[in-house]
């Protein structure tokens, strides 16, 4: 029995995850903006904190709109696939259909996917899930109901990011409420019935400052996601080929941090924070195409 075949359940999955991310989205927006600032901006007499109300609600609306912009782009943006008749524009020879693999010239040394019946660029992998292969393949994200690959991995980077820093935003502003109620539920509490006061607060403070929490619970997530592909990154590495890396040998697309950062995110500044590349780093960046990728000149390919 092939067990690879239920990966394809994860699709389902998926799309209930999307509309995870946006109840998520519409909790915090209500807990930071209808139910917590917005008020304050509008009733408050006091300028500076109208002033801090009005910063923290732009903030948000910023942070929001970018986290969206490159959630809805990483989630319709092809990964990359091996196009159709690449063995045959390549002039592939029948070797490959034995699982060997051969060399042609600039794409480097050229593997066989058994399951899709065709050729395997370098960095290429097969996905159980979409069921087909995927250009530089990093995971398949539930989260997207989609592959991160070559040609969306700095949408999903952007996409980490800003849900970092919004998650941040909201458990900086709502925290300091959370501590506060549960502050005054202990300062008000009389002794004899001390225990059961506190544990009815709490149960209250959790029920009203639920998004606090929850956000809290993914900034710390998040930390650990964002960190880790930072350091795949700054090495070029994908997630799968992190078990590929012998030892203390060095990764031979490892091309130094400023260049690996450019294989994903292109040369042009303006558009580093952006979800989508200049038509110069598209045309100028065989990477980011996710078919041929340059490597170490002191390391043999």
């Amino acid at each position: 029995m092939n067990l690879f075949r239920f990966c394809s359940g994860l699709k389902v999955l998926g799309y209930f995850m999307i509309l995870l991310v946006f109840a998520v989205v519409a909790v915090s927006y209500y807990a930071v903006v209808v139910n917590t600032w917005w008020p304050i901006l509008i009733e408050s007499s006091n300028r500076g904190l109208s002033a801090l109300a009005c910063l923290i609600i732009s903030l948000f609306h910023f942070l929001l709109v970018m986290l969206l912009w490159s959630y809805f782009t990483v989630v319709f943006t092809d990964p990359g696939s091996v196009p159709e008749h690449f063995r045959r524009e390549l002039g592939g020879g029948e070797s490959l259909e034995a699982g060997t693999s051969t060399d042609q010239g600039a794409f480097g040394s050229l593997g066989y996917c058994p399951k899709c019946r065709n050729v395997k660029p370098p960095r290429c992998h097969h996905c159980s899930v979409c069921q087909r292969c995927v250009l530089k393949m990093d995971h398949h994200c539930v989260w997207i109901v989609n592959c991160v690959g070559a040609q969306n991995y700095k949408f999903f980077l952007l996409f980490l990011l800003y849900t970092f820093l919004e998650t941040m935003l909201d458990v900086v502003v709502l925290l300091p409420s959370f501590i506060k109620f549960f502050s005054q539920a202990i300062k008000h509490s009389s002794s004899p019935g001390k225990l059961a006061s506190l544990v009815l607060a709490f149960g209250e403070c959790i029920l009203y400052h639920l998004d606090a929490v929850l956000n809290l619970a993914f900034v710390l997530s998040l930390l650990c996601f964002v960190v880790m592909h930072l350091s795949l990154l700054s090495t070029n590495t994908t997630s799968v080929e992190v078990h590929e890396k012998n030892g203390d040998v060095r990764w031979k697309y490892d091309l130094g941090k400023k260049k690996n950062f450019e294989q994903v995110f292109g040369k042009k500044k303006a558009f580093w924070l952006l979800p989508l590349y200049s038509k110069d780093d598209l045309h100028s960046i065989t990477s980011l195409q996710g078919l041929e990728f340059p490597t170490r000149s002191d390391i043999d390919p």
